[in-house]
């Protein structure tokens, strides 16, 4: 389908951002509600957006999106999440990373802290914390993912299963309604299993954009997790089951 130039200017914001809400959108188009409403059903019914309550997110099936892409995406509010996870690491400690350009925002955000010990499998993650003098980082040898840096195979969990940590800092490319988190590389799923599975508590960091997204490799459940932190309020549903699973939930 021939786009629109107001669809074509949301579908540039969605990639921007990726999520889009209906208020937004009509504020910043001076258009009703119901015409974005109509907007994003087009872009939905051409393949380029997956509607959400309240406005809809970019497309994911069993491919993710681009890493140049991904790290463009939400800059703002992965760099809010890192700062309130960092808040949440006192010095001293010793830390898993792994993929993702959340947990490269951590690593940024972790520069100021002392006396950390970091393990990852992200050679981002690994360079970034190279510039400060107070962390000693270990990298988990593996198949190096050349599209991001990315360490992943067999030889990356069993170098994971060497250690015992005090916090685990994860992402993830989805997290669905039941509150399952989702990806897509199967060697990359199994290496975030073993970094839960060996750390003493975990914090998932995921800006509000993973959530309604679709990937087709189940990690864990946030029922599995001590916290998550993100960058808006979790649809109510999915707020109870994480009070109910005594998961804490940090705001941004």
């Amino acid at each position: 389908m021939a786009l629109s130039f107001r669809q074509s200017e949301i579908l540039g914001i969605a990639r921007a951002e990726a999520r889009v809400s209906v208020e937004d959108l009509a504020a910043r188009f001076g258009v009703t509600q119901q015409t974005i409403r109509r907007d994003l059903g087009d872009l939905a019914e051409a393949g380029k957006l997956a509607r959400v309550h309240g406005g809809a997110v970019l497309r994911a099936g069993v491919a993710n999106i681009g890493y140049g892409e991904r790290r463009r995406m939400n800059a703002d509010a992965k760099a809010a999440i890192a700062r309130a996870c960092a808040a949440l690491i006192p010095a001293n400690s010793s830390l898993f990373l792994n993929i993702g350009t959340t947990t490269e925002a951590v690593a940024r955000a972790l520069l100021g802290h002392a006396n950390l010990m970091v393990v990852t499998n992200n050679l981002n993650v690994a360079n970034i914390l190279a510039e400060s003098d107070s962390c000693d980082v270990i990298v988990a040898g593996g198949v190096l993912r050349r599209s991001d840096g990315g360490l992943v195979g067999d030889l990356t969990t069993q170098a994971i299963a060497a250690f015992k940590v005090d916090i685990a800092v994860i992402g993830t490319s989805a997290i669905d309604a039941e509150g399952d988190l989702l990806d897509f590389d199967p060697q990359e799923v199994r290496v975030s299993r073993a970094i839960i599975a060996q750390a003493r508590r975990v914090f998932l960091v995921a800006d509000a954009a993973k959530f309604g997204r679709a990937a087709p490799v189940r990690i864990a459940s946030l029922g599995d997790l001590d916290a998550i932190i993100t960058d808006r309020p979790l649809a109510p549903l999915l707020a109870a089951r994480c009070l109910a699973w005594k998961t804490r939930v940090v705001l941004a």
